[in-house]
């Protein structure tokens, strides 16, 4: 009797499991097969496919903020904080039926669903971050040609453009929270596998074109495994093996939708969120939003080096910005370029100043080589400053700038020609956040404080103006007194070594000579540490290196010393 017993309640236990599994795999079943790929309306998919969480929503937003900070976009775009507030009232939701349409009419190889989901990340893109994509449409006329140049060589789909959007926000200095590098957002090991050099020096994940090259062959790769466009979107996000092991979870289907809820929980926002950007990039005019125009485009060209060079040997040399050198060359992560005759490498440079660098290569090679490059080697570099040390106050002069409203630390900076972290160090500023009437201490180059105190009283029109003048260097006093009466002497000299004898034309030639000594203005510059005749040379616009040399009777341009006095005739 007993075991009659216990062999109903075993049968019945086994019963209710297998009703129990039977359940279990029937809702795995629904929750992998619900459909929601084909371009409709949100009707019905709400509660599958809802608004992104504010988690999701963070997690690209914050990419699309992190682009802003780049010294690029801070310095070339130069962001008006109060006339991008009011632009942004302009925006709005419109009706899914609209969005249906516009998405209906893009010709593309990539299945451009819609759903609640896709909706909210548009929503973000044309709402909440239109300032972000005025600057992305900016920096896409910089990426976008050579994404296509890839794209088109490997025969992929044009649309896939639009993938670093989502990756970095078109910020080659993008490094995200699991150690994913540059515009597409390599992994070590991905990187790696693709061929891109990984060293102390060198970080090809962080290189443009080098980058681009191997994200293509890997999404063709991807794509001669799922065949699926979406999939592989999901794939380079997470990784192959997280997408197989959803795949397999819901019975081995190819289906992202159907996959969707069996991926990792940010995976599932980057397919909706490519699809917004592709609507985003070829929409943004109908929701009021144009390229920003940066102040000086990126116009480059690129040189090979076969020697080792340090940023700062061309920074100080041709007068670029090591700044800018960092933005065009993210690769090289201590500002040298570990080149030889055995591997060379690339430089690339502002179109305009490719020729000054032609035409000073040796200088610029030689130029403090012994200090960059002691014994020839590379090791433990002087003269490196990372990125985020604050630069040495000494020797500068400082000013004190008042906030107006609609200043931002990016415009600020550029104004002062100072770096953004330079500037939020001297003044304690943990974020980006600024008030109007706020005092700003800065340091600017010797000499060229009262050139840039005026920077208070001018309007913003005559402030973004003074980024194309040269900063005028102030003649210190004792110097000034001491030239005037230096030359007060030399012209009582020429009057009493003129005898009543002399020729009459001679005496007018000397008249003249006095009159013309007289009426010249001379600016006297004293001489900083890392300057040569060619930099001090662009700081005073019509004068050349020879001019310098020549009013100061220096025959070799190797004789510079620091401390030392030159007089310069700035013409007019």
């Amino acid at each position: 009797m007993r075991i009659l017993k216990l062999t109903v309640v075993l049968l019945t236990i086994a019963g209710l499991n297998s009703f129990a599994f039977s359940l279990k795999k029937e809702s795995i079943r629904k929750a992998c097969t619900i459909n929601v790929g084909a371009l409709d309306t949100i009707s019905g998919y709400e509660k599958y496919y809802s608004i992104p969480d504010e988690t999701m929503n963070k997690f690209f937003s914050d990419k699309l903020d992190s682009m802003l900070s780049s010294w690029y976009v801070q310095n070339a775009f130069l962001l008006d904080s109060t006339e991008l507030a009011e632009a942004d009232t302009l925006k709005q939701t419109l009706p899914d039926s609209i969005y249906i349409q516009r998405l209906q009419s893009l010709q593309s190889a990539v299945s451009l669903s819609y759903n609640n989901t896709v909706k909210g990340f548009i929503t973000m893109y044309t709402v909440r971050k239109p300032k972000q994509v005025a600057v992305m449409l900016g920096l896409a006329n910089y990426y976008f040609p050579m994404f296509e140049e890839a794209l088109a060589k490997y025969g992929l789909p044009m649309e896939l453009k639009y993938l670093p959007i989502i990756e970095s926000a078109l910020n080659p200095g993008a490094n995200s929270v699991a150690s994913a590098i540059g515009l597409w957002q390599f992994m070590y090991s991905t990187g790696k596998m693709y061929k891109l050099e990984i060293s102390t020096f060198v970080d090809e994940r962080r290189d443009p074109l080098k980058a681009t090259d191997a994200a293509v062959r890997y999404l063709r790769d991807l794509y001669n495994i799922y065949k699926d466009w979406h999939l592989v979107i999901a794939a380079y996000n997470c990784g192959p093996g997280n997408v197989n092991k959803a795949i397999k979870r819901c019975g081995d289907v190819k289906d992202y939708w159907k996959i969707y809820y069996r991926l990792p929980k940010e995976t599932r926002g980057y397919v909706p969120a490519f699809i917004a950007a592709n609507y985003v990039m070829n929409f943004y005019q109908s929701h009021n939003i144009l390229p920003k125009t940066p102040d000086f485009p990126i116009i480059t060209d690129t040189l090979m080096v076969n020697d080792y060079l340090h940023f700062n040997q061309i920074s100080e040399i041709i007068g670029i910005p090591v700044e800018q050198i960092r933005s065009l060359n993210p690769q090289y992560r201590r500002d040298i370029i570990p080149a030889s005759k055995e591997k060379a490498y690339s430089l690339v440079l502002p179109q305009d100043e490719i020729s000054a660098y032609l035409e000073n290569e040796s200088t610029i090679h030689d130029h403090r080589r012994t200090e960059f490059f002691p014994n020839n080697q590379i090791v433990n570099p002087q003269g490196y400053i990372a990125s985020h040390s604050p630069s040495d106050i000494k020797g500068r002069d400082k000013v004190t700038y008042t906030v107006k409203s609609g200043d931002n630390l990016g415009l600020i900076s550029a104004w002062f020609r100072v770096r953004t972290a330079d500037l939020k160090y001297w003044n304690d500023i943990r974020k980006n956040f600024l008030k109007a009437g706020q005092k700003l201490v800065i340091y600017v180059p010797e000499g060229q404080g009262e050139h840039y105190a005026k920077l208070n009283k001018k309007s913003f029109a005559e402030k973004q103006r003074s980024l194309k003048e040269k900063p005028v260097i102030s003649a210190p006093q004792n110097l000034a007194s001491t030239a005037k009466k230096q030359t007060t002497e030399t012209k009582t000299a020429q009057v009493a070594t003129t005898t009543p004898s002399a020729d009459k034309k001679d005496t007018t030639t000397t008249e003249k000579k006095a009159e013309s000594t007289e009426k010249a203005e001379f600016v006297y510059y004293k001489v900083l540490k890392g300057d040569n005749f060619w930099t001090i040379a662009k700081k005073f616009p019509g004068v050349t290196n020879s001019d310098i040399m020549k009013l100061n009777n220096i025959t070799k341009a190797t004789s510079l010393k620091v401390g030392q006095i030159l007089k310069i005739l700035p013409k007019a």
